[in-house]
Parts: structure tokens; sequence; C-alpha cells
């Protein structure tokens, strides 16, 4: 699966014209979402801002500036690079940024973890062996595993020329365990 992170901004002279403007950006990039063929159940507000942008000295207000987020999950990741050039050439998104995940992780992480722990025994064995001593029970097994990556978001202010190229190749799954042992 491909999560997408799109966005829209808009800069106008007061706040209320930005988030009006930006009300018919997001419209047309969550229109354009649909016309993809993305559920709304899979199309979730990331983040929403309103406020002032100030003159280059830094002391007086040169307007207003909004902007929203929008996290989209795409489940045909051939398509992806298709997808990421409807969503900004004729979604408007100006804030792209997409990262890789499975579905339903949980399978791949239990047998990733089993793998992890038939390791870590294979590991123990040969440790215990190096120092003369035989290995005993199990005391202590833990996860370590750290979940969730921060996706990348790229600026993106014109269509590019060509078809976004983004290929999938494999997707890994990383179990870490800690495994205490008794010596024998």
């Amino acid at each position: 699966m491909a999560s997408i992170s799109v966005g829209v901004q808009s800069r106008q002279s007061t706040a209320a014209a930005a988030q009006n403007d930006l009300a018919n950006k997001a419209s047309k990039l969550i229109g354009q979402a649909k016309a993809l063929g993305i559920a709304d159940r899979d199309i979730n507000t990331a983040g929403y801002y309103v406020g002032p942008y100030y003159s280059p000295g830094g002391e007086t207000i040169s307007g207003y500036q909004a902007s929203e987020q929008l996290l989209l999950k795409w489940r045909s990741v051939d398509t992806v690079g298709k997808t990421l050039d409807a969503l900004v050439q004729q979604g408007g998104a100006t804030n792209v940024g997409v990262s890789f995940g499975l579905t339903d992780p949980k399978a791949a992480q239990a047998e990733a973890r089993t793998l992890a722990i038939v390791d870590a025994h294979s590991r123990a064995q040969a440790m215990a062996s190096a120092a003369g001593v035989k290995l005993g029970q199990v005391l202590h097994v833990s996860d370590l595993t750290l979940s969730g990556y921060p996706s990348p978001v790229y600026d993106i202010r014109a269509a590019a020329p060509a078809a976004t190229q983004l290929p999938v190749g494999e997707l890994n799954v990383t179990v870490t365990v800690e495994v205490d042992y008794a010596i024998a």
C-alpha cells in the first residue's frame, strides 16, 4: 500500500480570502482523489493551518496563508506514479510525499518475530559454545521493534513533464528482539 501525502496552499490579503481560496483548492484535490477511485474512508486530513505571513523584515503582516494536507491510502502501488501525476496536474496538489507499507503488517511481523527469535537462539548457542558453557532456559524475551517512520514531503511547484516513476521493489519487515538465557 502507498500512503500519499498531498496538500494545497493559498496566500491572500485576508485570512478569510486565504481560507476560502484554500477550500476551493482542497475541494478540487479531494474531487480528483475520489475520481481516481480513492474511497472516502481512505482520505484523511493530516493538517490544516491558517495564519499570517510577514514582510521580508518580519515586522509587518504581508497577508495570510492557509494550507491543508491530506493523507490518502492507495492500494495499487504499481500505478502510484500516475496517481501522483494526476493529483498534481489535475488536482492542484503542491506538497506531495509518498511512503510504502503493508496493508496488514501483522502476519509479516509475526513471521519476522519468529525468525528473529530463532536467530537469537542460534547466536546465543554459538556464544555459549565459544565460552565453553551450556545454554540454559530462556529468562526473558522482549520485542524492541520500533514502528512508524515519518514520510518525506516534497514541494512540487509545477507539473512534471514526464510521468513520475516510483519503483516499488521489495518491502522489508524488521523485528528486533532481545532474548536473555540462563547459563547452565
